[in-house]
């Protein structure tokens, strides 16, 4: 028994030992992985490009002074429908100081020439009854002070032209600010009391107000260079804009630069489109707008999930589910592809497993 005990011992050690091995074998042991499958689908592919922009009127007119003074009036705002030649604003002419001074000048030397002419016009009259001057000579004091008249005029009406923007008998149309065409007004950039600068050959002049028709609209955005070879004129477009997140409006691309401007380091080109608004749909000019433009499209094609593909030099496989989830390599032929989904031309059916990558 005591020749027994010390086996017994060094035979439970060892047992103890091994059964710490197995212990920490199988804590070591990675879990086997079950891997998802998914199957190919019937789908539709459509690849396009995302044209970033806003809308805009088709023709937004900003209407300028044609005198400089000081805002005396604004009769409209923004939000008015207007029709070409209702009165925007009015304006109250600061004269010039050295050109009224002129003007003044002029009309006084005006005043002159005409008193004489018309002393000389009636001592001519006065000796032609006498038969002491001749019909010539009475005749041209009479053309004298017609033309001293007319001068007198005309000091007098560009005296009032400085200081009221007017001539004499006319109305103030140039103190008056009137709208050139017909539609909204969008905006009213002045207030009453500013000084605004008519326009002229030196000078744009000062926007008393900007108006534009809002049932003409377009999408106005750009693309990447890298898509601007797949698009033309005519082309459908599915605009969304911002303020009308559910819905999407029609397109008709009708614009593409000739010329790219570099921003952000990406080469773009400008694009114009035609916006199709349903009926009562309000859109505000300016609004943040995406539009969608169709390149390619297949319908109802056999599609998988592009997470699923594999690549090996070159060739498209995926994975194939077989007995016991022993996945075999199945070469594929693919075609179109919108990004998240791609078309499978040959090598696949709809009823085999695809391994999904973990």
């Amino acid at each position: 028994m005591k020749k027994l005990l010390p086996v017994l011992v060094v035979f439970g050690v060892l047992l103890a030992f091994i059964a710490t091995l197995v212990f920490l074998y199988e804590r070591s042991r990675e879990p086997e992985t079950a891997f998802e499958t998914e199957t190919a689908f019937i789908t539709d592919i459509v690849e396009k490009t995302v044209a970033t922009g806003s809308i805009v009127p088709r023709n937004e007119v900003t209407i300028k002074p044609r005198v400089s003074g000081v805002i005396e009036s604004i009769v409209v705002e923004p939000g008015d429908t207007v029709t070409a030649g209702d009165l925007i604003a009015t304006v109250a002419i600061i004269p010039n100081s050295l050109a009224l001074n002129n003007a003044r000048s002029a009309l006084s030397s005006a005043k002159i020439s005409l008193a004489d002419a018309r002393t000389a016009l009636e001592r001519a009259q006065s000796l032609s009854g006498d038969g002491a001057v001749s019909s010539a000579e009475l005749q041209r004091a009479e053309v004298a002070f017609a033309l001293r008249k007319q001068e007198n005029q005309a000091a007098s009406d560009n005296l009032r032209l400085i200081r009221e923007g007017a001539a004499s008998g006319g109305r103030d149309v140039n103190t008056e600010v009137r709208t050139t065409v017909g539609g909204m007004v969008l905006t009213v950039p002045v207030k009453l009391g500013e000084s605004v600068i008519e326009s002229n050959t030196f000078n744009e002049g000062t926007t008393i107000a900007a108006v534009a028709d809002m049932d003409d609209l377009i999408f106005q955005g750009a693309v990447d260079e890298s898509e601007v070879g797949r698009i033309q004129e005519g082309m459908p477009l599915n605009i969304t804009i911002g303020a009308f997140e559910d819905q999407l409006f029609a397109g008709t691309l009708e614009y593409i630069a000739p010329k790219g401007e570099l921003n952000e380091g990406a080469v773009q080109f400008e694009i114009r489109a035609a916006l199709a608004a349903p009926e009562g749909v309000f859109v505000r000019a300016g609004v943040s707008a995406n539009a969608d433009i169709v390149l390619e499209s297949r319908a109802s094609v056999l599609s998988v999930r592009e997470a699923v593909l594999q690549f090996d030099e070159g060739q498209v496989y995926v994975e194939i589910e077989g007995a016991e989830q022993v996945f075999s390599r199945q070469d594929i032929t693919v075609g179109l592809s919108d990004g998240i989904n791609i078309e499978v031309l040959s090598g696949l059916s709809e009823a085999e497993q695809l391994k999904k990558p973990l």
